[in-house]
């Protein structure tokens, strides 16, 4: 009954704690951060230049504002198709847009669970 018990307790966790351990950690991965953003950038550039987006209602081609909107929209795996790109090069682009926003996430949502862990002082 004594593990049950344990099994159920509820702790309650500063919010402003684990903030202050969310922004910790990612200052201390900030040359990662930075590294991926860059990387972001890059396939944004090789997406305007290589990828042919275009607007799927008016069928221009995208601006490179709206093409940063697509990559973001993809990497963050929502994908609206209101900007698509039209050539091979573009669609594997948009494959790896795709991954980079899974890995993103998984940094994001490790990073959360970390602070929290850090603020409830169950981490290290």
């Amino acid at each position: 009954m004594k593990s049950m018990t344990k099994l159920f307790k509820v702790e309650t966790i500063d919010s402003r704690r684990a903030v202050f351990e969310f922004i910790r950690a990612l200052w201390h991965l900030r040359s990662l951060l930075i590294m991926l953003l860059i990387v972001f950038f890059v396939l944004c550039v090789a997406m305007f230049c290589f990828g042919a987006p275009i607007d799927s209602a008016t069928r221009a081609p995208a601006s490179f504002g709206e093409t940063l909107y697509f990559c973001g929209v993809t990497a963050l795996t929502i994908g609206y198709g209101d900007v698509i790109a039209t050539t091979g090069i573009g669609r594997a682009l948009s494959v790896l847009l795709g991954l980079y926003g899974v890995l993103v996430t998984g940094v994001t949502t490790a990073v959360a669970v970390f602070a929290i862990q850090r603020a409830a002082g169950r981490a290290s």
